[in-house]
């Protein structure tokens, strides 16, 4: 339960990071929202990113593994993608302002967040 709730604390870290790096290009909750309110945003939007990269991903990864063999994975950055756009709808599903401006932002946004990640991780201490 712990490493959930650092996870969850990194992805979240790592997220505001890219929607603000990228700008209009990836938005989390709108502009004329309380702090409060965004706060519980983006933690809901990390939930759900937690849940998706943890359930969905190693499996579509496990699929992919010739594939990703094969293009010395870049295959991952496309698989990242997808599950970044994967998150943003169920975030819509459940009426929480999640937004990627298509496909390649959404490869730019996975870079930034696994970058993010990374520097989290290892300013936090934590191991995933």
């Amino acid at each position: 339960m712990e490493r959930f709730i650092s996870t969850w604390f990194v992805s979240a870290v790592a997220l505001c990071v890219a929607a603000w790096l990228l700008g209009s290009h990836m938005n989390i909750s709108g502009a004329d929202e309380s702090t409060l309110a965004r706060i519980v945003t983006v933690l809901v939007v990390a939930l759900i990113f937690t849940l998706v990269s943890s359930i969905v991903g190693p499996i579509i990864k496990l699929l992919s593994l010739p594939f990703i063999i094969v293009t010395l994975g870049l295959a991952l950055l496309v698989i990242n993608a997808l599950l970044l756009l994967l998150t943003e709808k169920i975030a819509d599903s459940f009426d929480v302002l999640f937004h990627v401006d298509g496909f390649w932002w959404a490869v730019v946004a996975s870079i930034v967040i696994s970058i993010s990640q990374t520097v989290v991780n290892a300013v936090v201490g934590t191991n995933r």
